[in-house]
């Protein structure tokens, strides 16, 4: 192990000189001598008090026994400290520790290790350590303990600190030491220091470990080795499968994510909460509406479980569902702030702002506190509604009445409701005056404001922000380009496009995803890789036609401003939603909802389309982009054409 010492020697700070040392003076080791004989009676009537969790009896018992100098066992004693966990009596606690190291005597570690945990799980972190340097003999659970107790309590620096300590001690980590020290490791350097030591000491087999290195890989975006990891286990349990598809979840792998969770259940395993919980976010990630309601058949068997329930609520809300998340709302026992912060925002996203606002009235009045997600959500409720009044009212009452600092995504809630509005010039102030610094997203929130409202100056300002902080962002380089063509500044346009080639550049192509008897089909712009794409197009042209008998006509200003008339216009006809809406039609059952996922923001064009497909089919269209949902009904659209 010394090699892995070595290599790990960068970890954490070194101990200071100022650092207490880790070779104090021990407390005394010999055992003091009882002043009077013990007494059976008072050391039985002691034992029995702490097995039958009678905590104020044992406390006076212990203060008679001090008198008399007896002392119990260490297991009585763990008994006893079980329950000041249990009563949270940190006080009666610490009169335990006071009474075993009172006259001069001196208890095993097993026992110290107990009072250690004991201090730890009071989240008292000073006098664990306190206690640990204080013993005369450490070993691994000593040394574990208080390295899971500084990861848990996001004190990374030290955890590693520890675990150098305890390997220059000559104490060999064992598996849950390795599962702890894991947990404070922010670096890939350092987790594959780490590897390796569970290899050579022969620890890379067990369950627990494995489960922690696929964790802390998957947290590191390293899912390739989080997969060799896994993949290298002959055998499986619950713990490491649903550690390798939490990790794929969080990712944003869904796709892999759901099908490690069909080979765990061809493997014979029963999914648990944390499955389900992982399972479902995969679900969200993908807007796999279908998937989602298999999986709500399982969730049903832990109907109670508030996790489950706040990411079945999530799921049905990001799936453009409103119905099936009210449902699971309504139906919900016990509602924790996420739940409350869960629907508030899944309505105010899904364009229903009033029954978000109603929402969060009947939250405060239920006697829940509204945290920092709440809040956002009501101000993006206010935002995609044009309610610049109230969304002014939450945003600068938000400190006073709920003690919660704005950061910068209220801020850019707050500048895209005043952009909508056409405040723009109230905007720019607001961004002033941000206490943290804007960053791309701000910036691009008022680059969009500026567009809709033709404040050409300040759009071009502030896409030049967007791209000092993120230079390979193609979409504000297209719209660039595209504003200096309208005004027709050609040179502007070629050298905006000239950079794009220089760095490699390329506008993202729109795509669009729909599901269809549980399979997924995507399209992009000018798609023809699809296999019924010539049927598609067809329909797509006779849809068109028909709409134009009514009145549509193509809106030209979402196209590239160097096409030229009728390009422009077949450019606009194969947008990946227009596609895919097509295939919905010819693919959906009549009554089916037609739920769509797309990468890029809606097109104006595109959004007149679906308003007028879904009163000329009598559809309802649901359409998912990544700034909100949109339903078409009846030739209307939730946002109210506002967004």
């Amino acid at each position: 192990m010394r090699t892995v010492s070595a290599k790990l020697k960068h970890i954490g700070t070194s101990l200071s000189s100022s650092s207490r040392p880790y070779s104090l003076t021990p407390l005394a080791s010999s055992h003091g001598k009882p002043r009077n004989p013990p007494s059976p009676t008072l050391l039985n009537e002691f034992v029995n008090f702490c097995y039958q969790r009678d905590l104020p009896k044992a406390m006076n018992a212990i203060a008679a026994m001090e008198r008399h100098g007896i002392y119990a066992d260490s297991i009585t004693y763990s008994e006893l400290i079980k329950c000041c966990l249990a009563r949270n009596a940190v006080e009666q606690g610490k009169l335990v520790h006071k009474h075993v190291f009172s006259n001069g005597y001196q208890p095993k570690t097993f026992l110290i290790n107990i009072l250690i945990s004991m201090y730890v799980k009071f989240k008292l972190l000073d006098e664990a350590q306190a206690l640990f340097d204080q013993m005369p003999e450490r070993n691994v659970v000593s040394w574990t303990t208080m390295i899971s107790a500084y990861a848990n309590a996001k004190l990374s620096d030290k955890a590693l600190e520890f675990f150098v300590l305890m390997l220059r001690e000559g104490v060999l980590p064992n598996m849950f030491t390795f599962s702890s020290v894991l947990r404070a490791c922010n670096g890939l350097f350092n987790v594959r220091q780490l590897h390796c030591g569970m290899i050579k000491l022969g620890l890379e087999s067990d369950v627990f470990v494995r489960s922690a290195l696929i964790d802390v890989y998957s947290k590191l975006d390293e899912l390739k080795d989080a997969i060799c990891v896994f993949n290298e286990m002959e055998t499986k349990d619950l713990v490491v499968w649903n550690s390798i598809i939490g990790g794929l979840a969080q990712n944003n792998d869904g796709d892999e994510a759901l099908d490690q969770f069909k080979r765990m259940k061809r493997a014979g395993f029963t999914a648990d909460q944390a499955t389900l919980t992982s399972v479902l976010r995969a679900c969200t990630g993908l807007a796999l509406l279908e998937v989602g309601r298999q999986v709500h058949v399982h969730v049903l068997k832990f109907d109670v479980d508030l996790i489950l329930n706040n990411a079945l609520l999530d799921m049905y809300c990001k799936s453009g569902s409103l119905e099936d998340a009210k449902s699971v709302f309504e139906r919900m026992v016990h509602k924790d702030v996420i739940s409350w912060s869960t629907m508030i925002a899944g309505l105010a996203q899904n364009g229903f702002s009033q029954e978000a606002l109603k929402l969060f009235d009947l939250m405060k009045a239920s006697g829940i506190k509204p945290n920092y997600i709440t809040i956002l959500g009501v101000l993006f409720a206010c935002s995609h509604a044009g309610l610049v009044d109230d969304g002014l009212y939450y945003f600068r009452s938000m400190k006073r009445l709920y003690g919660i600092d704005p950061g910068r995504e209220h801020y850019g809630c707050i500048i895209d409701l005043l952009g909508r509005a056409g405040k723009v010039d109230e905007a720019v102030r607001l961004v002033q005056e941000m206490e943290c610094e804007p960053d791309a997203v701000t910036w691009r929130t008022l680059l969009g404001a500026c567009r809709v409202h033709h404040n050409v100056d300040l759009a071009i300002y502030a896409g030049k922000q967007v791209l000092k902080l993120d230079p390979e962002d193609a979409g504000t380089y297209v719209l660039l380009s595209n504003i200096y063509a309208n005004c027709q500044r050609w040179e502007d346009v070629s050298e905006i496009r000239r950079q794009m080639r220089e760095k490699g550049i390329t506008k993202e192509p729109g795509c669009s995803w729909i599901e269809v008897n549980k399979q997924i089909h995507a399209f992009i712009v000018g798609d023809t890789a699809h296999p019924k794409i010539n049927e598609i197009n067809r329909r797509l042209n006779q849809l068109i036609h028909k709409l134009m008998g009514i009145g549509y006509v193509p809106d030209t200003n979402f196209v590239l401003q160097d096409l030229e008339g009728e390009q422009r216009d077949d450019s606009l006809w194969y947008h990946s939603e227009k596609l895919a809406i097509v295939f919905g039609l010819m693919s959906l059952s009549s009554g089916s909802v037609i739920r769509i996922r797309k990468n890029l923001r809606i097109c104006g064009d595109c959004h007149t389309f679906a308003k007028l497909v879904a009163k000329m089919e009598c559809r309802v269209i649901v359409i998912r982009d990544p700034i909100r949902y949109h339903h078409f009904q009846n030739g209307v659209c939730s946002c109210g054409d506002y967004w």
